[in-house]
């Protein structure tokens, strides 16, 4: 993984850049539609929880490079496996869990630019995230179940929350890919732009949310997380928590002083 003060003589896998705000991680395999090898996995979870650390990274934006997103696991690494003996090698406990539970518990914003193919994990990794912003040629395509396999990398909890569970199922049942603009409609993705727009756009969407109040956002987050598994009475009660927290903090003071005199906050992230 390299960021713009290392070597970038080595290939890399994942790169990291960190400016105005917001951290970039680029998947970095465009020859192989970023599928993941075991060391792509190792760079991205570390690059995840670097922008996790990062106290200049108050927003996180997750692309790829070249013509896909992610196709996920790298089939030919993983066909050696299986012709080893060593089947999934432990890659779903060992990497994707850990990788999906950093973005989904990122106490910062996380937009993912889908720029192209998203599939199996890959896709996952996108429905991890808390924005979607597609390119026009996006495609989704929960590929498992035509390699055989069920889903994994956090798949059947996410996805179900943005789609419902009857599209949740056709969807990893069937395998059938979903082009952007049906994304759109069922609520895979916040936005789809022309192909050409795509970085601009989740750029200008990452800056905004690294201008935010973010400890606020990490509130939500939680919110979120949380309330989707408890009953009404468990969500009131850890709203009320996170919210005397996030009462505690300069930019809710600042910011209803703001209010109170006509003019637009300036969120510092703390």
């Amino acid at each position: 993984m390299a960021d713009n003060d290392a070597d970038t003589s080595a290939p890399e896998s994942v790169s990291y850049d960190l400016s105005d705000g917001v951290a970039t991680i680029t998947l970095e395999r465009p020859d192989a539609m970023n599928s993941l090898t075991r060391a792509a996995k190792d760079e991205l979870l570390a690059a995840v929880e670097r922008a996790k650390s990062d106290a200049g990274a108050r927003a996180v934006l997750l692309t790829g490079s070249g013509r896909a997103f992610c196709a996920g696991q790298d089939l030919r690494e993983h066909a050696e496996n299986l012709s080893e003996g060593r089947g999934l090698d432990g890659t779903v406990r060992t990497h994707y869990n850990p990788i999906v539970t950093a973005l989904a518990s990122m106490p910062k914003p996380v937009v993912a630019a889908v720029n192209g193919v998203a599939a199996g994990a890959g896709a996952a990794l996108a429905f991890a995230c808390d924005l979607r912003v597609a390119s026009e040629k996006a495609k989704f395509s929960m590929a498992f179940a035509g390699v055989g396999l069920g889903s994994d990398s956090g798949a059947s909890w996410t996805l179900p929350r943005l789609v419902g569970h009857a599209r949740a199922a056709e969807m990893l049942m069937l395998a059938e890919p979903v082009d952007a603009q049906r994304a759109l409609e069922i609520g895979l993705v916040n936005r789809v732009v022309p192909a050409e727009e795509l970085a601009g756009s989740a750029r200008e969407l990452a800056e905004r949310l690294a201008q935010g109040p973010t400890v606020a956002y990490a509130a939500i987050k939680a919110e979120l997380a949380f309330g989707s598994g408890l009953d009404l009475a468990n969500a009131l009660d850890m709203e009320a928590s996170l919210q005397e927290q996030c009462a505690q903090t300069r930019d809710h003071k600042n910011a209803t002083l703001a209010f109170l005199e006509k003019r637009t906050p300036e969120f510092e992230g703390q």
